[in-house]
C-alpha cells in the first residue's frame, strides 16, 4: 500500500519533530519554535496532529519505534546472558543514541508523575528490555535493566565512557553467567 502525499508529509514532520525534541527536550516545547525549526507552521502541525499533546504522544511513539528497530537489529543468536547484555550495552550506549536516550529518561520521569499522559510507556519500556535480554530470567533482566539505567544516566551526565564501560564490564561479571 503506497502512502499518500499527506501521509508522507506527516511522517516527515514527525521525524523532524522527534529530532528537534531529542535536541531540545519536551519541558519547554512550544509549537512556534518547533514548527519554524522543522520547516512548518503551528497551523500545519495542528492540522496533521490535532493538538500539541497529540503531537507529543506521536513524537514519543516514533522515538520508541526507533529504539525497537535498534533492538530488532541486534540478533544475538545463542549468546550467553552476559554476551547478550554486553551487546545491548555497546549498542545502547553509542553516542548516536544519546539524544534519544535523554528523551527517554525525560519521558520516563514525566510518565512517573502522570501515567495518563503517556499510557503504557512505563510498562512497555520495561517489557521491551526484558524481551531484549534473551536468556535471562525475569529477575536477572530486572537487575540488568536497573543497572543499565544507572550507567546510562552516569554516561549522559559525565560522558566518561571509559570509566562507565569498565564499571559495566565488572558489573556484568557479577550479575550474569557466561
Amino acid at each position: 500500500m503506497s502512502r499518500t502525499a499527506d501521509d508522507a508529509r506527516r511522517a516527515e514532520l514527525l521525524d523532524r519533530a522527534l529530532d528537534y525534541v531529542c535536541r531540545h527536550g519536551l519541558a519547554d516545547l512550544s509549537l512556534r519554535p518547533l514548527a519554524k525549526a522543522i520547516g512548518s507552521s503551528p497551523r500545519v502541525l495542528l492540522y496533521y496532529f490535532g493538538s500539541k499533546e497529540e503531537l507529543v504522544i506521536e513524537i514519543v511513539r516514533r522515538g520508541r519505534a526507533r529504539q525497537r528497530a535498534m533492538l530488532a537489529e541486534l540478533k544475538p543468536a545463542n549468546l550467553s546472558p552476559r554476551a547478550n547484555a554486553r551487546a545491548l550495552w555497546r549498542e545502547w550506549s553509542k553516542p548516536e543514541w544519546e539524544p534519544l536516550t535523554r528523551l527517554s529518561f525525560e519521558v520516563y520521569a514525566l510518565a512517573l508523575s502522570d501515567r495518563s499522559r503517556f499510557p503504557g510507556f512505563l510498562e512497555s519500556s520495561v517489557n521491551e528490555w526484558i524481551t531484549a535480554l534473551r536468556g535471562c530470567s525475569v529477575t536477572q533482566a530486572t537487575l540488568l535493566i536497573a543497572g543499565f539505567r544507572g550507567f546510562l544516566l552516569d554516561l549522559l551526565a559525565t560522558h566518561d565512557r571509559s570509566r562507565v564501560n569498565r564499571a559495566v564490564e565488572r558489573w556484568l561479571g557479577m550479575v550474569c553467567d557466561d
